[in-house]
């Protein structure tokens, strides 16, 4: 029988936990004209939900990791990469015809793709990513708008000066086009979409993307856990004491006790056993953290560690480095 829990990548079709409501409420603003900023920390399945909702549309969408990035040149590379991977090339040149720096198109004998590169005496970098992003407007229908996801949009400010103004002058002007912006730099992501001196000052709907419900969480794990062990209602009560229902920390947890469970790795309390296994695991990653730590840390976490154990029901509150 196959592991039912995935972690680290993209989740979808049976590992996807629930966020049913957050699901239709994403699909709702892809069905109209409007623009969503989804906010939330790193590993909460910002990725996973979008492209769930996205995929359900059956539009065609380009998604951009901006943390890869290093040069608004390189940004409208990518872009016109992704629109060569949705529409054949012979569509693309008749929109190209007007383009004011011509690219040079090249095959990749390893991947069979199609690589995009500006000459490097193009200094106008306004002008490419401009007539790109124009490019994206002309392909794009009414019908079959396109979907364009910014991955950890909030990198946009050490990409090049200014081209938060000069994004918004461009994306401004799209019709036929939705935009998705996801972001876990939560302060900075508030500050370019609350921000009133900021140029994408509420440019789309802005969603904080919270814990999955622990009922939710629950049935999830009961039914996976259901199919291996008759206690799997404890099972899954323990788990989500420890992980206070953090999506990548509840599958993880979840993916190394169902594996002990269903191989017998070891007796005793399986998700002890499993929580220790994973501890091991990161022994590194602690001492990396730990060390990393300026001298007042250490105190903070040990304080929190104290009123959590003096308080084990309370409501959950990261610390300041809290690993969760």
């Amino acid at each position: 029988m196959k592991n039912p829990f995935k972690f680290g990548t993209i989740v979808e079709k049976e590992y996807f936990t629930d966020r049913q409501n957050e699901l239709q409420y994403i699909c709702r603003i892809l069905d109209s004209e409007n623009h969503l900023a989804l906010i939330s920390p790193r590993r909460f399945g910002k990725s996973s939900l979008v492209l769930k909702a996205v995929k359900q549309t059956e539009r065609p969408y380009i998604m951009l990791n901006m943390q890869s990035i290093t040069s608004v040149k390189e940004l409208g590379n990518k872009i016109l990469e992704s629109l060569l991977k949705l529409y054949p090339m012979k569509k693309i040149k008749l929109f190209m015809r007007n383009f004011r720096i011509i690219p040079t198109f090249s095959t990749n004998p390893l991947t069979n793709g199609v690589e995009v590169s500006f000459e490097p005496s193009a200094t106008n970098t306004d002008m490419i990513l401009e007539d790109v992003m124009d490019l994206v407007g002309k392909v794009s229908t009414e019908e079959k708008r396109i979907i364009l996801i910014f991955d950890e949009f909030q990198e946009i400010k050490d990409i090049g000066q200014g081209l938060d103004k000069k994004l918004r002058s461009i994306l401004q002007l799209q019709t036929n086009v939705n935009f998705i912006f996801l972001g876990s730099q939560e302060s900075m992501m508030e500050e370019i979409f609350n921000d009133k001196k900021s140029p994408f000052y509420h440019f789309g709907l802005i969603m904080q993307l919270k814990r999955i419900p622990e009922a939710e969480f629950t049935d999830f794990l009961n039914e996976r856990f259901s199919k291996i062990t008759d206690d799997y209602e404890k099972i899954s009560s323990e788990i989500l004491q420890v992980t206070r229902c953090h999506p990548y920390y509840t599958q993880q947890l979840a993916f190394q006790t169902w594996d002990a469970i269903n191989y017998k790795l070891f007796g005793g309390n399986f998700v002890d056993n499993a929580i220790g296994q994973l501890v091991e695991m990161h022994d590194l990653d602690f001492e990396r953290f730990w060390l990393n730590l300026n001298k007042t840390d250490p105190i903070h976490l040990f304080s929190s560690a104290k009123t959590a154990i003096r308080s084990p029901n309370a409501t959950y509150q990261p610390a300041p480095h809290s690993v969760l």
